[in-house]
Order: C-alpha cells, then structure tokens, then sequence
C-alpha cells in the first residue's frame, strides 16, 4: 500500500543546506500497524510528515520516492496530493489545542473533509460526522458536535483529531505523538481505538512517539531513527527483546522502570517548607435562561506538608485537581478556602510546555535576568554573570544566553525554565508535567537534573506527573488524587506494591505495572 525508497529531505532555510533526513526506507501493507521512535530531531517527524505531502516545496529538496498505491507522492502536482490528503491518507497532529481551529465548532471541523472530497448532502455530512464521533468513543455526539475546542477536555480534543482524520475512512493514518499529553486511563483509551480502526477497517498507522511502551503495545513492526538514519528496523517483540544496534539498547535502557527497591528516606526532621491545609476551590458558571451559577468542586478539602529536600510526587486523571492545585500554590489562583503556609517569594512553577511559557521575542540571557530585575538590588553585570551560572548549573552552554527559545530543543528549552524558575533562589519547586513532552533519553537527564539540584540547593519539589514509572524513579512520596480529594498517599514502595484504594490498583493496572509487588 505504501512504499518509501531512499528518502532524503533537505532544508534550504539556513545559510547552508542542513539534512534531517537520510536513505528512509519503510514499506506498510494493508492493514498494517508500524511504529517510528528515535530522540528530538531524529527525523521521526519529518518523514512521516512527507509520506503527508506537508512539507514545504520551497524551503527545502526531497528526493527519492513516496509511492502510494503505485503513485509517486513526491513529484506529483499539488491538486493530485489534495485529494489524496485528509482522504486517503490522513494524520492526527500531537497537540489539539492547537490544531483545532478555536472559533469554529466541531462539527464543521469534523466535516470539513467530506466536503473537499464528497458531493454529500448537508444530511449526510451530518450523519457521517456524528459516525465518526462516535467511533471515536466520544459520549452525545450529537452535543459534542456543537461544542467549541475550548469547551472540551484534552482526551475529547484528541478524540475529535481522530474522528476528523477517519470520517473520509482513510487507508492510511499517521498519528504524531497522539498520547504526549494525556493521563495513563485516556492514553490506553486512544490505544484501543486505534486498534480497534485498525481490526474494522484495515486502517493502516504510522504511529510516532517517544512513549517506547506505548510503541511495543500498539505496533506489529517498529523502526528506530537517530539524527536523520535508520538504525534499526524489524518485528517489535524482536527489537525490544533483542536489539542489535548500541543505540537501541540505550533508548530501551532509558525507559523509566519500577524494578528497584526504593530506599525509604524520613524527612520528619526536615523543615516544613510548604503546608497545604483543607484547600478548597470551586468554579461557577452560568447556566440556564436566568443566567443561574452553578457550582463545580474542584479540590475538596486538601492536606499535605512538604519537607526541605522532599520529593512529592503527585497523580491523578485529568480534571482530580492536580494543576488547579498547583496553581493555588504558586500564587496563580487566589480563590480558594483553607490555609497555605509558605515563606513569601519560596515557591516557582516549572510549567508543562517550556516553548508557550518562555517569551519567543526575547533571548535566553533577557529570559533569565527577568525575575533579579524584578526583584532588583543587582547591576547589570551581576545579574548577567548569575544567568550564566544558572545555565552551568542546569547543563547548559552559557553561549544559549544569546539564542532565542525557538532555536533550542525541547530538552534545552525544558532545562531554561528549569533554571529560570530557580532564579529567585526558590525553597519550592512546582514542577507540572515537566517531562511528557521529551523523549526518554531526554526525560532522563532531566530528572537526573532535577534529583542534583533537590541535593545541592536543599529543594523541596512538587513533582506532577500522569507518568507513574518517572513518579516511582523521582519521587520520595507520592499522592493519589481522585475527583479534587487526595485517596491515597504513601512512600513509592507501599502505593506500587501494597495499594489500598482501588482506584490506585486502577491507575498501575492501565499503566501496566499493576504486578510490581511480584518483583519484590
């Protein structure tokens, strides 16, 4: 069904030509489910967005051949590719925030591809959309189909990407990182279907991501990338199990595991630096003719301390509470009742996307000089020569003071706004999400960033995560949340291994580590 021989892409946007993609071969039949891995830049991405037709025909050469079905993709003419493009061959984007357009509603979007390749009826559209919502497992369709992107949540979001990438029933789906940011129970929801695509329809999928379990799940067969090559191709029982390439082994080695006995550290001695006491927060909304608020309880009734030098791990499905909770903490949402007690000033938020939280218009150097001018008392040259420092003591390059966010990787940019919020000297770390987004080659230099600074600068972290092997790697505590109420907390050994909420046995159940305590 598709064949790839010798690709090559070339861009022609920098001073030199700069290749990111070299000798790509990769052949899928029908029905066929194939996973691409590899780190940041390793032309995952960019292949799979060729075998598309999204790349730009200006700013860079292609060569080799693209053939779908027996037809050459590369050279044929625009209008050939459009037709293909959202028919034939269609692709769920990783973020859909950001790929649903905000001011139409979901039904046009969902739609919008059967009107460029069907003369339906406005009847049969319809139909067809609420056809596909539903196949994408999302609940009342029919009111969904009316809703604005805003108005629903991460996974239903991610949900409409696919229903809008298979309501034409394409025989080709490419899925670019379509789990990155989503919690354990939803992730392996978006596994079955598209498994179950893939059992009704003889869907083929490209599926890319830096998620390797997700990868050996899903995909029959798996190809690892690293800086534009090929390493490694065959069956994924084969390349996980016994994998010929250095580079492999040392991707596989990366993945976060449950299988060390965790030693169990007292921080009762230690200072309280954060107190979290019977912190309720509650949202209103208008409903109804009258315009009638209605109440919605988000946190009800939150307890923990947080020592000097602590880990705390903290997860939970989207919508427990977590992010509203840290926003509490850090300042960002005063409307909440119960007791916060904290040095003024202690807590900074490392937030999930470092891309959308560091200004794209300012360099690294201005970035991180912000907070001392703020807080003032330094000179110039001091407030430089400790933005420099910080960059050291992150793993950085001070030359990256002069580059600007959009020319760094997301590791390199994950570790700025590490170092940014650890300007101000902070007691307290929020980190939310900080490593769903980064491969786990990457992932793993950033904890081990975030374990030596917690050692050398006495940190207490705060570490929100739907990750529960990198919350057992990290973590000294962990809390469960559940529908805004902490059901469970504990050190990593007795959550993973003696659990007592069923909700907890849930959560390890999806993930896939629900058998740890047979370990030890």
């Amino acid at each position: 069904m598709l064949e790839v021989r010798d690709l090559n892409i070339e861009f022609h946007d920098h001073s030199k030509p700069e290749t990111v993609v070299y000798d790509f071969d990769l052949v899928m039949e029908e029905g066929d489910i194939v996973g691409i891995v590899g780190e940041s830049g390793s032309g995952k991405t960019m292949s799979a967005l060729a075998i598309c037709g999204l790349l730009s025909r200006r700013d860079m050469k292609k060569r080799g051949q693209i053939l779908f079905q027996g037809k050459e993709l590369l050279t044929c003419s625009r209008q050939e590719m459009r037709e293909l493009q959202g028919d034939d061959i269609a692709i769920i984007f990783q973020e859909p925030m950001t790929s649903l357009n905000p001011v139409m509603k979901i039904g046009w979007q969902v739609e919008e591809a059967l009107k460029l390749h069907t003369n339906m009826t406005k009847e049969k559209r319809y139909e067809r959309a609420i056809w596909a919502l539903r196949e994408a497992e999302l609940p009342f369709p029919e009111k969904v189909y009316d809703q604005y992107p805003h108005e629903l949540s991460g996974g239903m979001r991610q949900r409409v990407m696919i229903a809008a990438a298979i309501v034409c029933r394409p025989k080709i789906l490419v899925a670019d990182e379509p789990t990155t940011a989503l919690d354990v129970t939803i992730q392996a929801e978006i596994i079955e279907l598209l498994q179950k695509l893939n059992r009704e329809y003889k869907t083929g999928i490209l599926f890319i991501s830096h998620d390797l379990s997700l990868v050996r799940k899903l995909c029959k067969r798996v190809v690892v990338m690293q800086n534009g090559y090929i390493v490694e191709q065959g069956n994924t029982e084969q390349i996980f199990g016994n994998p010929q390439k250095e580079y492999t082994k040392h991707l596989i080695a990366a993945i976060p595991g449950c299988d060390q006995v965790k030693e169990e550290k007292d921080f009762f001695h230690e200072e309280v630096v954060l107190s979290v006491k019977d912190i309720c927060v509650s949202y209103y909304s208008s409903k109804g003719i009258l315009g009638k608020k209605q109440e919605q309880e988000v946190l009800k009734g939150v307890d923990f301390t947080l020592h000097k030098g602590e880990v705390l791990g903290m997860v939970g499905e989207s919508g427990c509470g977590k992010s509203t909770l840290a926003k509490v903490i850090v300042g960002l949402n005063k409307a909440y009742s119960g007791k916060l007690e904290c040095e003024a000033g202690s807590v900074q938020m490392v937030f999930q996307d470092p891309y959308s939280s560091l200004n794209p218009r300012k360099t690294i150097g201005w970035i991180l000089e912000e907070p001392l001018k703020v807080k003032g008392g330094y000179t110039k040259e001091q407030r430089r020569q400790k933005a420099l420092s910080m960059l050291t003591k992150v793993g950085l390059d001070p030359e990256i003071a002069n580059r600007y966010p959009g020319q760094l990787s997301g590791g390199q940019r994950q570790r700025v706004a590490i170092g940014l919020a650890l300007m101000s000297e902070p007691k307290v770390l929020v980190a939310d999400e900080p490593v769903s987004a980064l491969d786990v080659t990457i992932q793993a230099q950033i904890l081990d960033l975030l374990q030596r600074l917690k050692e050398e600068m006495g940190l207490a972290i705060l570490f929100i995560s739907h990750d529960l092997r990198v919350v057992y790697e990290l973590c000294d505590h962990v809390i469960i949340m559940e529908k805004g109420k902490i059901v469970e907390r504990g050190t990593p050994q007795k959550i993973y291994t003696s659990h007592e909420h069923p909700y907890t046995g849930e959560l390890l159940k999806v993930a896939g580590i629900e058998k740890i305590a047979e370990k030890f």
